[in-house]
């Protein structure tokens, strides 16, 4: 069984170009047409549409092309000594 994702989860894959991420915007679990070709998908292997985080660009993937990104933490201030210089 493939990954399972949900609508807004921020996800990466590879495209012919390199590395891309971005946000599900909408989840298919059966067939459906996509700029002329015939997309298989079901309720076991949904297909996701995401909307690219560079670009406006919608690309469908399935769930085993994809891996979740994590979201890093923000970093805490650096402190600073009295001459102006990190620790």
């Amino acid at each position: 069984m493939a990954r399972q994702f949900k609508v807004g989860d921020h996800v990466h894959w590879n495209s012919e170009a390199g590395p891309v991420s971005g946000t599900i915007v909408k989840i298919h679990s059966t067939d459906f047409d996509w700029k002329g070709y015939r997309h298989r998908a079901s309720e076991r292997e949904p297909q996701y549409e995401i909307k690219s985080d560079r670009t406006d660009h919608i690309a469908v993937h399935k769930g085993s092309a994809l891996r979740r990104r994590r979201v890093a933490a923000p970093r805490p201030p650096q402190r600073r000594t009295m001459a102006g210089r990190s620790r």
